[in-house]
Formats: structure tokens, C-alpha cells, sequence
């Protein structure tokens, strides 16, 4: 699989609750603090070809108790949330010109955590896998941040606090120095409650999704919509598996595609992708190599590689030959994850499935990220650049003739 970037600065940015989900309060919130954060590591990287990491950790109070379970329940909100942290990553890099993902850019993660007091108990019998995680697996997944960034402000010092006092007696040394207060607005006032379940959703909970896209260039795009898959995924409690079902065009269908010959191969698109869902997923202490299967049947989208990232997790990439993809292969789905500019493919594949006499699948939607929203450089190398695979590749054809 493509490298989770050993060699490279990382960094953790631990954000605290935001006033509300919406992109003008999370702009007001946050934008500060980004600006530092992504200038710092830029700077660290001119004259390299590196790229660097920084998860970005959201915390929401009583993400994990029982009350948000299924994560039907509180997924539209969520996701909405997360478009939001995305969109403003993208305004903020475009304005000050930094790169994203690209050699010499910086590799954003986003992540949810509960730093609630009682999540050890909830999550006792859990595996603790992200996207939503507790903040005690967060702080002893052994992931070795140069950088743990933090807002001074009360709400930031105090889930500054929890991670640090959740650190094991071994790592805490190297944590406390690695710890760095940057800038923020001054406190603000939270909704009471800032997450409200819906009641009303079907209680279903889903361990197996489906989602399909291109994923050439992965960009925070691509990663909004694959966090959001694996949000509709149900926690994995003992003795439950769960799989990500990604279905990955084949390079025969982009033939057509504007600038085709900077595209991404078939291997390289779902290696970056399987290497962004283990790393937004897997906070296990312990790190094991994944466990690759391949396999090659007859018929449309029979090209598969099952990724085993943990005994009860698997990922499974699918070569898209047709416009359905996996979900009229595979029965044994639960729910599939289309963008809002898309809704209308999750109706079709379920139509296909009715059809065959199969079980219908629950469609989640996720928002699509608003760069009219967001204030960009006026240079052609604004928003739209961060999040178009097009673009991108215009890009490179560009540098190729220079």
C-alpha cells in the first residue's frame, strides 16, 4: 500500500467543540488557528518534495454514548460538520497559497473524539476504531506527532488536558514537549446540546458500505466522502466484522478523462485510498502490516483486493467496469455513501437491486464542499484547485513543459 508518510513532519491539531456545525461559525472559531497551523508546516517544508501529516481531532461531547448509536443517527450531522473543517481547509490553503496532499503540501486527516469522563466505561468492549474514537485511544495510538498544537482558550486547554493526562506514563514525556499552544479567538459559548440525535432515522446499524468514485489525486474531496463511509459504519464491538466496500473505476473508463495521461493507475488510486481510510480508522497501539488478498473472477467487477487492516476490519476495492459497480454484485450490503450532487446514483443502484430481488440499500448523503463560501486567491490556484482531480492534473501537465 502507498506509504503513510513515516519520514515526514506530522502533527496534531486537537480542536475543541465548536460554537454550532455551520461553516460561518466554525470559520469564526477555528480560522485562526488554522492559518498558524498550516503555516507552520509549510514553512517546514519549502525546499522538499515531502509531504506532511496533520490529523485534525474534533472533539463533540457524548459522540460515544448510547444516545448517537446507530450512527444513523448522528450522521447528517456529522458529515455536515466535517464539510465544514474541509471546506475551511481548503479556503485557508488557497488564500495563503499552500499545498494540499501534493509533494510539498500537507496530508489532512479529520477525525472525531469524545473527551467525555465516562467514554472508558462505554467503550470497555470496543475496538476503538476512527473515525470516531475516545480520547484515550486517540493519545496512546502511538502515533509519533512532532507537533501536538492545542488552543489556549478554556474549552482547548481543558481537552489539551484530558489528552495529555490519557497519554501512558511511558510516552509522556516525549508528549508534553511535543505540545504547542497557537492561536485562537477567545472562549465562546457552546450549543446545549451541540449534537442532537434524530430520533426519527431508521435504528438500523450497517456493517458493511459501499461507496465508488474515481479517487484520482486523492484531495479533501475524495476525503470528505471517505470518512463519511466509514462514519455510517457501526462501532466493532467483540465479535462483529465490519467492510468497507470501495468500488474504484477501472483505468479503461477514463480514457476520455481531460489530461488522461497524468492519471493515477488503477494500483495507485485504491493504494491511496486504502492508505487514507487505515489511517483516519486504525489507532490500534499495536502496527501490523494489512493483509492483502486479490482476486480476479469472470464478469463485470471482478477485479477485487481485500485489505484486512485488523481481524474484524477489512476494506475491499473493486475495479468499476459498469456504472453500478459493486452494488449490483454483491448482495450482502447494507448502505451506500453518494455526495449531494450525486444523490440521484443511490436511487438507481437501488432500483437495479429491486430488480434482482435483493434487499434495497440505505443511502446516506453527504454534503459537496462550498467554495463559494470560502474567500480564495484570485490567481487561478484557488479553492477549486484543492478539491479537483482535473485541476490537479492540469497541474502537473503544466510542470511537465516547464
Amino acid at each position: 500500500m502507498a506509504s503513510d508518510h513515516t519520514n515526514s513532519p506530522s502533527a496534531l491539531l486537537l480542536l475543541p467543540p465548536p460554537p454550532a456545525f455551520s461553516f460561518a461559525e466554525v470559520k469564526d472559531a477555528f480560522q485562526p488557528s488554522l492559518v498558524e497551523v498550516y503555516t507552520k508546516l509549510s514553512n517546514a517544508l519549502i525546499g522538499s518534495n515531502r509531504t506532511a501529516v496533520l490529523d485534525i481531532a474534533l472533539a463533540i461531547p457524548d459522540l460515544l454514548s448510547p444516545s448517537c448509536q446507530p450512527r444513523a443517527k448522528v450522521f447528517a450531522q456529522l458529515q455536515h460538520y466535517l464539510s465544514s473543517v474541509y471546506t475551511l481547509v481548503g479556503a485557508v490553503c488557497a488564500a495563503h497559497k499552500i499545498e494540499l496532499d501534493s509533494p510539498g503540501g500537507i496530508d489532512t486527516r479529520v477525525v472525531f473524539v469524545d473527551a467525555s469522563e465516562n467514554t472508558s466505561a462505554i467503550q470497555a468492549d470496543s475496538s476503538r476504531f476512527g473515525p470516531i474514537l475516545d480520547v484515550q485511544s486517540l493519545a496512546n495510538s502511538r502515533r509519533r506527532w512532532n507537533y501536538v498544537f492545542y488552543l489556549p482558550n478554556t474549552v482547548g486547554q481543558t481537552l489539551a488536558n484530558s489528552f495529555t493526562n490519557s497519554v501512558g506514563s511511558q510516552d509522556r514525556e516525549i508528549t508534553a514537549a511535543s505540545m504547542q499552544a497557537i492561536t485562537s479567538k477567545p472562549d465562546w459559548a457552546i450549543s446545549d446540546p451541540l449534537l442532537i440525535p434524530d430520533n426519527q432515522h431508521p435504528s438500523t446499524p450497517h456493517y458493511s458500505v459501499v461507496v465508488g468514485g474515481t479517487f484520482d489525486h486523492l484531495h479533501v474531496g475524495h476525503k470528505l466522502l471517505l470518512t463519511a463511509v466509514a462514519l455510517a459504519l457501526e462501532p466493532l464491538h467483540r465479535g462483529q466484522k465490519g467492510r468497507l466496500t470501495i468500488g474504484v473505476t477501472g483505468d479503461a473508463l477514463l480514457v476520455n478523462k481531460k489530461y488522461a495521461e497524468f492519471l493515477e493507475s488503477w494500483e495507485e488510486r485504491w493504494q491511496s485510498t486504502a492508505a487514507f481510510l487505515t489511517a483516519i480508522m486504525d489507532f490500534s497501539p499495536e502496527k501490523k502490516s494489512p493483509q492483502i488478498e486479490r482476486a480476479f473472477a469472470p464478469g463485470p467487477n471482478g477485479k477485487t483486493v481485500l485489505v484486512r487492516i485488523q481481524p474484524n476490519l477489512a476494506f475491499e476495492f473493486v475495479e468499476i467496469s459498469d456504472p453500478f459497480g459493486p452494488t449490483i454484485t454483491e448482495e450482502n450490503l447494507g448502505a451506500i455513501v453518494v455526495s449531494k450532487e450525486t444523490h440521484s446514483g443511490g436511487a438507481a443502484v437501488n432500483e437495479e437491486r429491486v430488480k434482482k430481488g435483493w434487499k434495497s440499500l440505505d443511502v446516506f448523503e453527504v454534503d459537496v464542499l462550498q467554495s463559494g463560501e470560502a474567500t480564495t486567491a484570485t490567481d487561478g490556484e484557488g479553492f477549486e484547485s484543492k478539491i479537483s482531480s482535473t485541476d490537479i492534473r492540469r497541474r502537473r501537465a503544466h510542470l511537465a513543459k516547464v
